[in-house]
């Protein structure tokens, strides 16, 4: 596994990471925000659960292998970018933000990041709660 917080030659910080089967990899150049839990319809549909999601310019975001990668257009807003082989959520971009928000799962250790609120409560599933101090949003 690539170490995912180094220091290039340069003198900055780089992540990496990729999906379950390794036909999506990509490097972050930067810092990475915390991670926010989404709650949303969507992200619950696509995870399984609720989604943590950390964010870096797009910009900042190569992609090192990117062969099984598949882009689905979720709303008329962003889309999402996941493994077609083994279904791993990796990425979700919205439109014209000049910003990938990227799984935090799907980052190799250690991530330095940490998760700061959650979002779209209002949509959470029925079957858990969230019982912990941070910042609940009923939206964005």
């Amino acid at each position: 596994m690539i170490a995912q917080d180094t220091t290039s030659p340069a003198g900055e910080v780089t992540h990496s990471g990729g999906c379950l089967c390794e036909g999506v990899r990509y490097r972050i150049r930067g810092t990475l925000r915390d991670a926010i839990a989404c709650h949303c319809t969507q992200c619950r549909r696509t995870s399984g659960h609720h989604a943590a999601m950390t964010s870096a310019a797009s910009d900042d975001l190569t992609l090192t292998s990117s062969g099984t990668l598949a882009w689905y257009r979720s709303s008329a807003a962003a889309e999402r970018g996941f493994c077609r082989v083994c279904g791993s959520n990796l990425f979700w971009r919205p439109e014209g933000e000049g910003r990938t928000a990227i799984t935090a799962g799907t980052l190799d250790g250690p991530t330095g990041i940490k998760l700061t609120e959650h979002i779209f409560v209002g949509d959470k599933g029925d079957y858990y709660s969230i019982d912990d101090d941070l910042p609940h949003k009923v939206g964005w």
